[in-house]
């Protein structure tokens, strides 16, 4: 039964990584990015709702009379 021929396993590994590395070189630089980015500005919007203008009490357990 013959061996795997093993040999050429490294120069074919180290040649696919540099040939990814230069693909995605070439992707990244192809890429326009904006020169100046400017923040957009978001509105604040404030919604009422009817328990803001009211006063509520919240009960807690201890507080309320034993029966």
């Amino acid at each position: 039964m013959p061996q795997l021929d093993t040999s050429t396993w490294f120069i074919n590994i180290t040649s696919m990584i540099i040939t990814l590395f230069i693909m995605l070189q070439l992707k990244i630089s192809k890429h326009l990015y904006p020169y100046d980015p400017k923040l957009k500005t978001t509105k604040v919007t404030k919604y009422t709702t009817p328990w803001e203008s009211k006063w509520t009490k919240i009960y807690s357990l201890l507080s309320l009379p034993q029966q």
